[in-house]
């Protein structure tokens, strides 16, 4: 029998027209798709009239269910991965089905699409001919280790933060590399309050003690060599 097919499809991480022709093409033509938060999911795929069924597969249930849904693929079944915002396996599962079924020979597909990441980093202004995606930052430990290694760190930096620990974030971050050090913040990318908030650590901490942190967050960390590429290179 021949092995089916696994996609994984990014969806928008705020705005809902940020949904691909071919994401919606992918999602309506799969067998079933895995998804994060079910509740969520269902949201988007009503939006855009998408009546495949709906399973979730998530961080505490993948592991369980991983093998079944190797099994499937390999039956032949079509099958697509979603998560709740942006694409699957950037901090979001993915990855392990992903792994899994290269392993195994299973044709897989990548679509391109949102990733908060990626527009928190344009807009920054900071240099992006090398730079380092962290994700999350370690819950607790290791958490001071890891902000103290990026003091001398040459490249950008970039990775997700709570709103309730940014500003601690930030406080650290002073603490280990100074206040002249400077950080671009971004939150609620691509909804109705995104903003961007650029300069000094020390300016944008004092931005957010006096505006309390909501939404969801993208910090990006100037490297300590900002110079960028000469244009002869």
């Amino acid at each position: 029998m021949s092995s089916g097919k696994l996609y994984l499809v990014p969806t928008p991480i705020g705005n809902m027209g940020d949904m691909t022709y071919r994401a919606v093409e992918v999602l309506r033509s799969v067998d079933k798709i895995l998804a994060e938060d079910t509740r969520t999911s269902r949201v988007l795929l009503n939006h855009y009239q998408i009546e495949t069924r709906l399973e979730s597969f998530h961080q505490h249930n993948e592991h369980g269910r991983l093998e079944g849904i190797l099994r499937e693929l390999e039956n032949g079944a079509q099958i697509a991965q979603i998560s709740d915002a942006g694409t699957p396996g950037i901090s979001d599962p993915g990855f392990l089905l992903a792994r899994a079924a290269g392993e195994r020979g299973i044709e897989m597909e990548v679509l391109p699409g949102a990733t908060a990441f990626v527009p928190a980093l344009i807009k920054s202004g900071f240099a992006l001919h090398r730079f380092s995606f962290e994700g999350f930052l370690p819950q607790k430990k290791g958490r001071q280790t890891k902000l103290k290694s990026w003091a001398e760190e040459p490249s950008t930096l970039v990775f997700y933060e709570s709103p309730h620990k940014l500003l601690k974030t930030l406080e650290q971050m002073i603490e280990f590399m100074g206040e002249q050090r400077r950080v671009s913040v971004s939150r609620e990318l691509t909804k109705k309050f995104e903003e961007t908030v650029t300069g000094t650590l020390a300016e944008v901490a004092a931005h957010f003690r006096n505006r309390a942190p909501k939404g969801e967050f993208v910090v990006v960390l100037e490297g300590l060599d900002a110079a960028t590429p000469s244009d002869e290179d």
